[in-house]
C-alpha cells in the first residue's frame, strides 16, 4: 500500500461515469422489481416510476451542485462535514454505509439465487463466491479496467431490455392483439389509488440507489466539476426513463397486479412473450446485470471508506491507503468483498432492510447541505439564487423525508441502532463531542480540471 500519494488517478470520461452510474442502478432491476411494484400499485407501474423520477431529479440537482464545489471523494459524507458539520458528516456517513456495503450483498445474493434456480444442482454459495471474487479482482486491478468491462456488460443489459420492449409491444399490438398503441390504463386504472401508487413510488424509489454513487468517482473523473454533475442528471434521466418505459410496456403485456409469484413475475412474463428461448435469454441478462451493478457497487463502497480513512476517522494506514501497483484502495475493496461473503448467512430481504435507511439520510442531509451552503457562501448566493438553492434542496430534502416514512419499522429499528454505534463511535474519536473529528486538508480549487490530466476511458 502507498500512503504517500492520497489522491486517486483521473481516468475517467463522462459516459465512462453515466455508465457506472448505470451498472449500479441496473436498469433490469425495473423488470426483475416490476410485480412487486405493480402488486403495490394495483397495475400502475409506469406513474409509480415517474413520480419518483421527478422526486429523484430534485435530489440529483443538489448532489450535482455539492459536487461542483466540492470535487473530491466521499459523496454525502464529505458534503456534509464541509457544508454543516464534521461530526454530522461523520453520522451522514456512517449511515450511508449501510447502503455502501448491504447493496453489493445483495447484487451478490440475487445473482446467485437466479443461478441457483437454473442450476439447482450447483450450491449457492459457489455463485456466490464466484461473483464476489471477480468483482473483487477486477476493482483491485483498476478503475479503468473495471469501466470498460462495465461498458460492455451494460450493453448486453441494455439489448435485454430493448428485446423485452419489442416483445412485448409485438405480443400486445401483433397478430391478435387489441390493446391501443397509447392506452393511460397502465398510468391508472379502476383499481388505482393515488395512496397504492404513493406507496409504490416509495418501492421504485430503491430501483434509483446508484446515481448517487457517481460522486464518489470524482478524483477519477476528468474535469468533474462539468462531468460529476453532468454524470448525476443524466445517469437519474436515464435511468429513470428506461424504467417508465419498460413499465408502461410490460404493464401493457399484463395489465393489474396479480401474479402467481410477484418476485418473478418478469420471468413469467418473459416466457409469455418470447418462450423458453427469450427465456434464457433474460435469466443471462439478470445475471450480467447483478455482476455489472455489483462492480459500481464495490468500487463506490470503497472509496467511501477511502475518504473516511483518509480524514482519519477509520484507521487511516487501512483505509487511507493505495495500493503500490494499481493505484486503488485495495484493502476496502478486499473489505467489502469479505463482508459479501456474511451473505452466506443472509437471505435477500433481511441484506436489503438496512440499505433504503442509510440511503435517505443521505439523500435528505445533501439537500440540506445546499441550503446551508448558500447561507454561508456569498458566491454561492449569486450564481444560483434563493430558488435554486434553498427551495428546489428544500422540496428534495422533504420528498426523501416522506420515502423514509413509508420503510418497515424492521429497517427502521436496524437503522437506528447501527446510528447508535457509529454515535458511540464519535463520541471516542470527540472525547464525548469536545472537538472535531479529525480530518485531512484538501484543496478543491487544486483539483484538475484539465482534459489532459490522463486520458478518458
Amino acid at each position: 500500500m502507498s500512503e504517500d500519494g492520497v489522491t486517486l488517478e483521473r481516468t475517467l470520461s463522462l459516459k465512462a461515469v453515466v455508465l457506472f452510474g448505470l451498472a449500479y442502478m441496473t436498469p433490469l432491476i425495473v423488470l426483475g422489481t416490476f410485480g412487486v411494484v405493480a402488486s403495490t400499485t394495483n397495475g400502475s407501474v409506469p406513474t409509480a416510476y415517474l413520480i419518483t423520477t421527478v422526486a429523484m431529479l430534485f435530489t440529483a440537482y443538489s448532489y450535482g451542485v455539492m459536487a461542483r464545489n466540492f470535487p473530491v471523494a466521499g459523496s454525502a459524507y464529505t458534503y456534509v462535514r464541509k457544508s454543516i458539520d464534521s461530526r454530522v458528516g461523520f453520522m451522514v456517513g456512517w449511515g450511508v454505509l449501510l447502503d455502501y456495503f448491504f447493496l453489493p450483498m445483495v447484487i451478490w445474493l440475487i445473482g446467485a439465487a437466479y443461478l441457483g434456480a437454473r442450476f439447482p444442482d450447483i450450491p449457492n454459495w459457489v455463485f456466490l463466491l464466484g461473483f464476489i471474487g471477480i468483482t473483487t479482482a477486477l476493482n483491485v486491478y483498476g478503475i479503468k479496467l473495471a469501466a470498460k468491462v462495465n461498458s460492455l456488460l451494460m450493453m448486453f443489459q441494455v439489448l435485454v431490455i430493448v428485446f423485452f420492449v419489442l416483445l412485448s409491444l409485438g405480443h400486445v399490438f401483433g397478430e391478435g392483439g387489441t390493446a391501443a398503441l397509447f392506452s393511460m390504463e397502465p398510468f391508472f386504472n379502476a383499481d388505482s389509488s393515488m395512496s397504492a401508487i404513493v406507496a409504490g413510488a416509495a418501492v421504485a424509489a430503491y430501483s434509483f440507489l446508484g446515481f448517487d454513487a457517481v460522486t464518489t468517482l470524482t478524483e477519477e473523473t476528468v474535469n468533474p466539476r462539468r462531468n460529476i454533475p453532468r454524470a448525476i442528471m443524466l445517469t437519474a434521466l436515464i435511468g429513470g426513463g428506461i424504467y417508465v418505459l419498460v413499465g408502461y410496456t410490460t404493464q401493457l403485456v399484463h395489465p393489474g397486479g396479480t401474479f402467481e409469484n410477484p418476485d418473478s413475475a418478469a420471468f413469467e412474463i418473459a416466457t409469455a412473450i418470447g418462450a423458453d428461448l427469450f427465456g434464457a435469454f433474460f435469466l443471462a441478462g439478470m445475471v450480467l446485470a447483478q455482476f455489472t451493478s455489483g462492480i459500481a457497487a464495490q468500487a463506490s463502497a470503497s472509496r467511501l471508506l477511502f475518504a473516511m480513512g483518509r480524514d482519519s476517522v477509520l484507521p487511516r494506514k487501512l483505509f487511507g491507503a493505495l495500493h503500490s501497483r494499481f493505484h486503488t484502495p485495495a484493502f476496502n475493496i478486499i473489505l467489502t468483498g469479505a463482508i459479501g461473503i456474511t451473505a452466506l448467512f443472509l437471505d435477500v430481504l433481511s441484506a436489503a432492510s438496512f440499505i433504503n435507511f442509510g440511503a435517505f439520510i443521505a439523500f435528505t442531509m445533501v439537500n440540506v447541505s445546499v441550503i446551508a451552503l448558500y447561507y454561508q457562501d456569498a458566491r454561492m448566493r449569486d450564481e444560483y439564487g434563493f430558488l435554486k438553492a434553498v427551495v428546489v434542496p428544500l422540496v428534495g430534502a422533504i420528498v426523501n423525508l416522506s420515502l423514509m416514512a413509508n420503510l418497515d419499522i424492521q429497517a427502521i429499528t436496524l437503522g437506528l441502532i447501527w446510528l447508535s454505534l457509529g454515535l458511540a463511535h464519535l463520541a471516542y474519536l470527540t472525547r464525548l463531542f469536545t472537538r472535531q473529528p479529525p480530518e485531512v486538508s484538501f484543496d478543491e480549487d487544486a483539483v484538475d480540471d484539465s482534459n489532459t490530466a490522463n486520458e478518458p476511458v
